[in-house]
């Protein structure tokens, strides 16, 4: 599974490899993705590169090699403002029923949640990953709606419990209250397990360390993914 933004890259570059059989140049890349900077398009690069999408060709400049493209080109409805908005949670998710849908026999039933790869609690890292395995769990652990699970990479979070390696068990869910816990997309491109505060018309990301400081962005360059209920722990 890809982001939006690295499926936007991929497809780019496979067009320009057929018209003209030279890649782009990141410039060319940065401009029609409508970033800012380069150091995106050398992140999109490197998560394609990580993932069997694509492979840099040595000793030659700008040389991309297009291995595979995703199982669908299409792109997914929900545009917004003429761009297409991408989600990083995507596929078959673990849903709980709620409570007035449940049975007797639902209390002694597991509920397989996927686990769709990483999510940085420090500095934030390349979007979230495809689905790498399923764990089960039991529906108290839940609530009701999707599901999905995430493995921590850092220790931005610690004094809220969370330690590197744990996996955290995220409602799907694309609004949160100040105080949330949240998997937050920043700016389309980079995932992270932070803490919410609303102030005013900024969204802070809060880190639970600190060592690490407070973010602060602007409404349109955060967009909530999920909020945290469950954490597992292997010792």
């Amino acid at each position: 599974m890809l982001t939006k933004k690295q499926s936007d890259l991929l497809r780019f570059i496979h067009e320009r490899l057929k018209e003209t059989g030279v890649p782009p140049s990141f410039d060319e890349m940065k401009d029609a993705l409508d970033l800012r900077s380069k150091s995106g398009i050398h992140r999109l690069i490197l998560a394609l590169e990580e993932r069997g999408f694509i492979r840099r060709l040595p000793n030659r400049a700008r040389a991309l090699e297009v291995l595979r493209l995703p199982e669908s080109a299409t792109p997914q409805a929900g545009a917004r403002g003429g761009k297409f908005s991408p989600s990083i949670i995507q596929g078959n998710l673990g849903r709980v029923r709620p409570l007035h849908e449940r049975s007797d026999d639902d209390a002694n039933q597991q509920v397989a949640i996927p686990v769709m790869g990483r999510i940085a609690a420090g500095t934030p890292i390349s979007a979230i990953q495809s689905r790498s395995h399923t764990i089960s769990l039991p529906p108290e652990m839940l609530s009701s709606g999707e599901h999905f699970a995430l493995e921590v990479r850092g220790d931005s979070m610690i004094e809220a419990g969370i330690l590197d390696g744990d996996t955290v068990v995220i409602r799907k869910q694309d609004y949160a209250e100040t105080g949330d816990i949240v998997v937050a997309l920043i700016e389309d491109e980079e995932a992270t397990l932070k803490r919410l505060r609303k102030r005013g018309a900024s969204i802070a990301l809060e880190a639970a360390n600190p060592a690490y400081e407070t973010r602060i962005f602007g409404p349109d360059k955060v967009r909530i993914q999920g909020k945290l209920v469950s954490l597992l722990r292997k010792y």
